[in-house]
């Protein structure tokens, strides 16, 4: 499906927000990798995926209505057992009912636990004044603690990508501190180069954010995003 197909299929529901894994297809289509996933409707759909995939696994819900899905008890780590998805299947639907119980529920993802890497996040909003604006930092929960983050003005050229990497205060832990895995910083750079290409041409894209995204020293996966369009 075309990044314009599944934004209209969205705006044709009436939803602003898309779906987890519509967002993942939309990063796929624009060359970004991401965690592969698949939609549950029912526990045995999400047990039959899990043992495809093989396990661990991850489950979260899947709702337009829900866009912080930890907020509501929507996600479930590290699952090993088809006995583990089952009981989180029907914890997750459970929790989101009592938590958003007007909130319309498409079923629930289940995608491979990704390998552990440094935790980056791109987002990018509207500037009241100016086009839209790309952020980059370290990800995770980190980005609310510190708020260690830089930004730039759409469109990015290659060395705003790589000024906006360096100069966040936690760019020594991409460098691998203390005997961690470093980052990939020209696989980041690319990532914001088309992050940034994409946004310039698809006004319609009114907010994104990719959090976390593990980097590795060979590439780069993301493992949430969050896409809101345009009224």
């Amino acid at each position: 499906m075309a990044t314009s197909n599944i934004v209209e299929s969205a705006r044709k529901e009436g939803r602003s927000a898309l779906t987890e894994i519509e967002a993942k297809q939309l990063l796929k289509k624009i060359g970004i990798d991401t965690t592969d996933i698949k939609l549950a409707r029912t526990k045995k759909e999400a047990v039959d995926c899990a043992k495809g995939f093989g396990f661990p696994v991850v489950l979260k819900i899947v709702s337009p209505d829900i866009l912080h899905k930890s907020d509501v008890g929507g996600v479930k780590l590290n699952l090993n057992s088809a006995t583990e998805v089952g009981k989180a299947y029907s914890e997750i639907l459970a929790s989101a009912r009592k938590h958003k119980p007007k909130a319309k529920i498409d079923g629930v993802s289940v995608q491979p636990m990704a390998r552990p890497g440094t935790e980056v996040i791109i987002g990018m909003t509207k500037d009241a004044q100016f086009a839209p604006v790309l952020m980059f930092g370290l990800g995770g929960i980190l980005v609310e603690v510190l708020k260690d983050v830089s930004f730039r003005i759409v469109p990015l050229v290659k060395r705003d990508a790589r000024e906006m990497i360096h100069e966040i205060k936690g760019y020594p832990v991409l460098e691998g501190y203390r005997g961690q895995e470093p980052a990939n910083i020209e696989v980041l750079e690319n990532l914001l180069l088309k992050v940034s290409d994409y946004v310039d041409k698809h006004p319609e894209i009114k907010e994104l954010d990719i959090n976390p995204i593990f980097a590795y020293k060979d590439g780069a996966l993301a493992v949430d995003a969050r896409v809101i369009l345009e009224s």
